[in-house]
């Protein structure tokens, strides 16, 4: 079965559906300095809106719930919303894409996309990402990003990368072609290094799982994955039989602002 939403990758659309109970488990959260960055770059806090844009199951909205904004969730997989709803009563969740935002003309302060805007980077989603932004407002880009820069982390993504067809990447640097945009300030760039603790099962294993294009795989093709993931963990001597692990990440943060 597919599951088609208008304006939504393939990978993402049938991926995400199929892993929407497991989707958030593996992956890592993000760095206590992105707090700051929200407050000082994106100016949020009491008495503002922000809007989570491809929120998915909402690993990133409570950064946005934390700031005392006003916090809008807009996501087009119905299964993703569904789990977002369930975990943040408290979030205003709606069914919606880039291209076709459910929002009024100059209405929120930010928009925030957190592991998204490579799935729609495009003029197009530029345009109506200002066309719902105040004068002044802010276009926040955030990514969790595996360090390869260590060696068996570049193994991992070496395996991973092999897989991922015609989808979207950060990694790929496209989405950087949609900039510089009409009516936004040029780009301006954070890097923020941590680390995802845990066992190797879940910041590895279930990490790799929870990508978009390897849901999408038929169950053998995973198999084949996951047999290259474990080998890879045996073979090497910092996660080979440790019961907890840490894989490094940089979180890349990104900030244009709406100007006339």
């Amino acid at each position: 079965m597919t599951h088609d939403t208008p304006h939504v990758h393939h990978a993402a659309s049938e991926g995400y559906t199929k892993g929407a109970d497991t989707y958030a488990k593996g992956r890592p959260d993000y760095p206590p300095e992105l707090a700051a960055w929200l407050k000082d770059e994106l100016a949020l806090g009491p008495g503002k809106i922000a809007v989570d844009l491809g929120a998915g199951t909402g690993k990133f909205t409570p950064r946005l719930v934390e700031t005392g904004a006003q916090v809008i969730a807009v996501e087009p997989v119905a299964q993703m919303r569904e789990k977002l709803a369930a975990a943040l009563p408290q979030v205003d969740v709606r069914e919606g894409t880039a291209q076709r935002l459910p929002l009024d003309d100059a209405a929120v302060d930010a928009v925030l996309c957190a592991q998204s805007f490579h799935w729609f980077a495009s003029r197009e989603s530029l345009a109506e990402i200002r066309r719902v932004l105040k004068p002044g407002g802010h276009l926040g880009l955030v990514w969790n990003v595996r360090d390869a820069r260590v060696p068996w982390v570049a193994q991992l993504d070496a395996i991973v990368n092999a897989r991922e067809g015609d989808a979207p990447r950060y990694h790929t640097g496209e989405w950087r072609n949609a900039f510089p945009a009409d009516g936004f300030s040029a780009l301006e760039e954070r890097h923020m290094p941590h680390g995802h603790t845990g066992s190797a099962e879940d910041v590895i294993v279930t990490r790799v799982h929870s990508t978009s294009f390897i849901l999408a795989l038929p169950p053998e093709q995973w198999a084949e994955i996951e047999r290259d993931v474990r080998a890879l963990i045996a073979s090497e001597p910092s996660l080979a039989s440790c019961d907890v692990v840490t894989v490094p990440y940089v979180t890349y943060a990104f900030r244009a602002t709406r100007i006339d």
